[in-house]
């Protein structure tokens, strides 16, 4: 059952920003699908050397903390390991396999945000991080995976400027005026406007 927006409204935002974060991987990841390797791997200035190593590490933080999330909610012991989510650098080669692989795990962080309530979300999710545990709470946590997340979509964005590939826009997701501009990535995706916004 999805947060109500009546009567949960912080956990109805959460849930729309991670719809919204699912919805503009799969629109720029779609975009990046048309990059050559070469084009995908090509150094370039960034904060990471390439398009690849960009998507790739958005991911694996994405796993880092979406792991962190859940075992706080089943009520399970912080992970024991959790930089294994980056004991490889770049766990994929091609765009295929990062849209696979980040659609699994976009999935899994909406399904966690539809599982909210206002009056829970300043439970504390605990990292046990080999410096000294992270403790932030549910909100806190969330809202900064989703700034981390668009941190980085912009930073590929801006890559993409590089290339035949047209930057696709990121900014067309919650107003109810742009829905036409955002319905052929809702069919592709199984959405429907009432699924986010009823």
């Amino acid at each position: 059952m999805k947060p109500n927006p009546h009567t949960d409204p912080l956990a109805h935002h959460l849930l729309s920003m991670a719809y919204n974060n699912a919805w503009a991987n799969h629109r720029l990841l779609a975009a990046c699908a048309h990059l050559s390797p070469s084009e995908l791997q090509a150094t370039r200035c960034n904060f990471f050397p390439s398009i690849l190593a960009t998507l790739n590490h958005n991911l694996c933080v994405d796993w880092f903390y979406v792991d962190a999330l859940e075992r706080e909610l089943a009520g399970d012991a912080p992970h024991p390991d959790c930089y294994q989510f980056f004991a490889v650098e770049q766990p994929f080669q091609t765009a295929a396999e990062l849209q696979r692989e980040q659609a699994a795990v976009d999935q899994r962080l909406r399904a966690y945000c539809a599982a909210q309530r206002d009056g829970e979300l300043g439970r504390i999710v605990t990292i046990a991080r080999p410096g000294g545990a992270q403790q932030d709470s549910r909100t806190r946590l969330l809202a900064h995976l989703f700034q981390h997340q668009i941190h980085h979509r912009g930073q590929v964005h801006a890559m993409l400027a590089g290339t035949a590939v047209k930057p696709p826009q990121l900014d067309e997701f919650f107003c109810a005026g742009e829905a036409d501009l955002r319905a052929t990535e809702f069919q592709d995706l199984g959405w429907t406007e009432a699924d986010i916004w009823a």
